[in-house]
């Protein structure tokens, strides 16, 4: 999977349309996620493609929240994004404000990492350690079956998510919390970069 798509040019048309950091903290946060599971999947040589549809996934979300996708094509098109690039970010929608459906495991997987995600980024802002690193698979579970603790997830649409993928939804939800220990240095420097308003949590020591 190849595209002309320049990341430099996918962050500017984020910036543009996505005015809240927070929505550009959950776009590099899904970037990271989707180029590790790139890499452990066997698809290490598409990784920058799975991270650029990561990070493009909610482009028209800041702007046009209660019609996320229906701008898409328009706004992916003005950088240039090819037909692949286009169907990968419509399917993460399917069901809810797509009727793109997810095809290729990267689909798949930015269908059912994207809400959970969210899940464990709650949960990192409650963490006295400030860090993910020393979170368990068990805190997400406990996180994922209290359904007023991060309520704006779906967690209908993460089990369709593990179910497409043919996975069990602990294996799910293990999977994302890997992906996103591993990214978490990564992701803390792209955030001081490029949205420096936004503060994370600080890592305590010990």
């Amino acid at each position: 999977m190849e595209t002309a798509v320049k990341r430099e040019d996918a962050i500017a048309l984020l910036k543009e349309y996505n005015p809240d950091p927070f929505h550009l903290v959950h776009a590099f946060t899904v970037e990271g996620i989707m180029a590790y599971m790139a890499e452990v999947l066997g698809y290490g040589e598409d990784k920058d493609f799975w991270a650029l549809v990561g990070l493009l996934h909610d482009v028209d979300f800041g702007t046009y929240p209660e019609e996320h996708l229906q701008h898409a094509p328009r706004l992916l098109a003005s950088i240039g994004a090819e037909e692949p690039l286009v169907h990968a970010v419509m399917s993460h929608g399917y069901g809810i404000c797509s009727e793109v459906a997810p095809e290729h495991e990267m689909e798949k997987v930015l269908f059912a990492m994207d809400e959970l995600s969210g899940i464990i980024w709650a949960g990192l802002l409650l963490r006295p350690s400030g860090t993910l690193q020393d979170m368990e698979v068990k805190s997400v579970k406990k996180k994922f079956k209290d359904k007023h603790f991060a309520a704006g997830c779906n967690r209908d649409i993460i089990r369709r998510g593990a179910d497409q993928l043919g996975w069990d939804l602990a294996d799910l939800q293990s999977r994302t919390l890997e992906a996103m220990k591993a990214d978490e240095d990564r992701l803390r420097a792209e955030v001081t970069r490029w949205v420096p308003d936004y503060r994370l949590p600080e890592p305590k020591e010990g």
